[in-house]
């Protein structure tokens, strides 16, 4: 048990390393995944991404939601889709909004999922 709570540790540490260590040019980064937490007090909140990994995203005066009514709603189990980019203090969020259901189709129909029209850093 202590062994799992030490490689999820440095799995997380090492998602974290990966997120800092992008190049200058892909300062903007799109991430699909569904929160885990969120704190408050450093108006963050932590999402796993569709391929398992764990990532804090900040968000700030300028950061835009879309379909949610702001940071306080945002909640466990909740699946998002966010543009953030790379600062020295991490990942910024620049725009939050939800993901619809079955295989990624919004509210309208629309289809945000992964395909081949997605950037390369889209997560």
């Amino acid at each position: 048990m202590h062994s799992r709570r030490i490689a999820s540790l440095m799995l997380i540490t090492a998602s974290m390393l990966a997120a800092f260590a992008l190049p200058a040019q892909a300062a903007l980064r799109h991430i699909d995944g569904t929160v885990v937490s969120k704190n408050a007090e450093n108006h963050s909140f932590l999402i796993t991404t569709r391929s398992g990994s764990q990532v804090r995203i900040k968000v700030n005066s300028s950061t835009k939601f879309q379909r949610i009514s702001g940071f306080g709603g945002l909640h466990k189990g909740l699946a998002v889709e966010v543009e953030a980019k790379s600062t020295s203090s991490g990942l910024v969020a620049t725009q939050v909004e939800t993901r619809g259901g079955g295989g990624g189709a919004d509210d309208n129909g629309g289809n945000h999922g992964g395909g081949a029209d997605d950037g390369p850093n889209h997560t």
